[in-house]
């Protein structure tokens, strides 16, 4: 039986990346007068490393106008990730960064099933209280049994530390919960853990290995293309469906 389903956040919610985090990092180098910009392939390419700052960091360390010194560049990293963040709370709080197709519907399945759900990320918890908060209201910690962000687990995925702990905190075994995620470094954050997960497939990420997970799809809004293939009158991956993948699973031999 399923007794919570945890969410990682960007990319997996909505398209954070893409549509936000890319442009506030981009408005904040114009705002300080960094002389670059990140287009969206490069971006992309940056998101093999886990965290912002961290992004940062490794970007500045290849190219020559960067500060060289390495205290330099850590200041620089932290005055651009903190103005970037508000960046990015201002693009959330003008509507630009609406929930993927199927997210708000599975949400609404959990909440009359009664099924626990938990914030599984290792993105600042500004950010995820600026985008749930616009979607959810001000109460939307009410819909969570558990929010576990980089304040809470500052090693960034694919390090298992954020869902040891929201098992942790919902006190549950790790085949008992579901994750959501769309991002080689969640996925294997959460199979660490012995955490059954869901795939399904972002703008950075329209084809992520998913090797081991319950299954693995387009979108939470379609019942089409997904693998296992869902119920034939899906027309969105619902509650019900995640509980058919789950039980198939269980029933595999040695699947935990």
């Amino acid at each position: 039986m399923i007794k919570a389903l945890l969410w990682d956040v960007d990319g997996t919610l909505a398209e954070t990346e893409r549509d936000g985090h890319l442009v506030a990092f981009n408005r904040a180098f114009e705002a300080l007068g960094v002389p670059w910009r990140w287009s969206e392939q490069h971006y992309g390419e940056l998101l093999a490393v886990s965290g912002g700052r961290e992004r940062l960091l490794y970007d500045m360390s290849r190219r020559e106008e960067a500060p060289g010194d390495a205290q330099q560049r850590e200041a620089l990293a932290e005055t651009v990730h903190r103005l970037k963040n508000q960046v990015y709370e201002g693009i959330v709080r003008c509507g630009d960064l609406p929930l993927r197709a199927g997210v708000a519907e599975l949400l609404s399945d959990c909440s009359r099933a009664h099924l626990p759900m938990g914030i599984v990320t290792t993105t600042s918890r500004g950010n995820v209280e600026a985008l749930l908060e616009w979607h959810l209201g001000s109460r939307w910690q009410g819909h969570f049994a558990t929010v576990m962000c980089a304040s809470e687990a500052p090693r960034k995925k694919p390090d298992p530390q954020v869902y040891r702990l929201a098992l942790e905190a919902l006190r549950l075994r790790p085949h008992e919960a579901v994750a959501i995620e769309d991002a080689p470094a969640g996925i294997e954050a959460a199979q660490r853990n012995g955490v059954p997960v869901i795939v399904t497939h972002s703008h950075y990420f329209p084809a992520c290995a998913a090797v081991g997970a319950l299954a693995s799809g387009p979108s939470l809004g379609r019942g089409e293309g997904w693998q296992p293939p869902a119920d034939a009158a899906a027309t969105r991956i619902g509650l019900d469906q995640i509980i058919r993948w789950h039980a198939l699973a269980e029933s595999l031999p040695h699947r935990w």
